[in-house]
């Protein structure tokens, strides 16, 4: 089951003041290029970064606050890593826009193209995009999150979304999509669509995955601290790079590139 190909690994740079984990530990452009150096130094073969957090309860910044905030890093990461894979992680088609002018070559869009402008962006642009699945909105999406069947309603969603891209111009092999952990989701809606990581990628394009250290696995550890959930997060990895996930979204770069490459030669021996 295990993509021989994957998974690649999407290191998470949040240029924000409030983000869940790492919010306000690289908002100043000097600590945001550190630590794009450092996760590509760990072994990130992607950067996502973010200037809006999109945390459970977070409230939305002006367009003009996101592209002041994404464009610098973008450009300076640009200028020194000139061919390394960057997306802009927004909604907001006019953010995704300046920052595709910046160097970025993927949208990494939480509404799956709510912006009605973003798709005439993508499509401009030829770049890649990451379609995600979230049960509405950042300020509202974990107050009673509700589903008949998680997994089969999310694939369906992806599907129509994935759909619409190609309809609208998007290559198809430049599309990926992701379920959206702990977006809209509860413990238990996390876990199916772990376990059901085979399904969403029988959708037709890799699948995404950022479960790093998010609350859901906070609860199982009975850990409240989104710093002390690494052992969490890595035993995700395991299961989802086993499970054929294309790419792992993820802060702990270096110790996730060890799982990975642990469960790969498992996978080679089992083969």
């Amino acid at each position: 089951m295990i993509d021989n190909a994957g998974p690649l690994l999407m290191g998470i740079l949040n240029v924000t003041p409030d983000s869940f984990s790492d919010g306000g530990q690289f908002y100043a452009l000097e600590s945001a290029c550190k630590q794009a150096e450092a996760l590509l130094g760990a072994g990130a073969d992607w950067l996502d970064i973010g200037g809006e957090s999109s945390r459970p309860g977070a409230t939305p910044v002006s367009v003009q606050e996101e592209i002041d905030r994404v464009v610098p890093v973008i450009d300076a990461v640009r200028s020194q890593y000139p061919d390394v894979p960057i997306s802009v992680d927004t909604w907001k088609a006019d953010v995704a826009e300046a920052a595709l002018n910046a160097g970025a070559t993927a949208v990494n869009d939480i509404t799956a193209l709510r912006d009605p402008r973003m798709i005439e962006v993508v499509v401009n642009a030829g770049c890649e995009l990451v379609l995600m699945h979230m049960q509405g909105e950042p300020e509202n999406m974990q107050r009673r999150p509700s589903y008949d069947d998680a997994v089969s309603e999310i694939a369906g969603f992806l599907s129509e979304r994935r759909q619409f891209a190609i309809d609208h111009g998007v290559a198809a092999d430049r599309i990926w999509l992701d379920p959206g952990i702990g977006f809209g989701k509860t413990l238990e809606h996390n876990l199916a669509l772990i376990r059901g990581l085979p399904v969403l990628a029988a959708l037709g394009a890799p699948i995404v995955l950022g479960a790093s250290r998010k609350s859901f696995i906070g609860r199982i550890l009975e850990n409240k601290h989104s710093d002390e959930r690494l052992s969490g997060s890595l035993a995700v990895a395991a299961v989802a790079t086993w499970l054929g996930v294309g790419m792992l979204r993820v802060h702990d770069v270096r110790e996730t590139s060890e799982v990975v490459r642990t469960v790969r030669a498992i996978a080679r021996q089992v083969g």
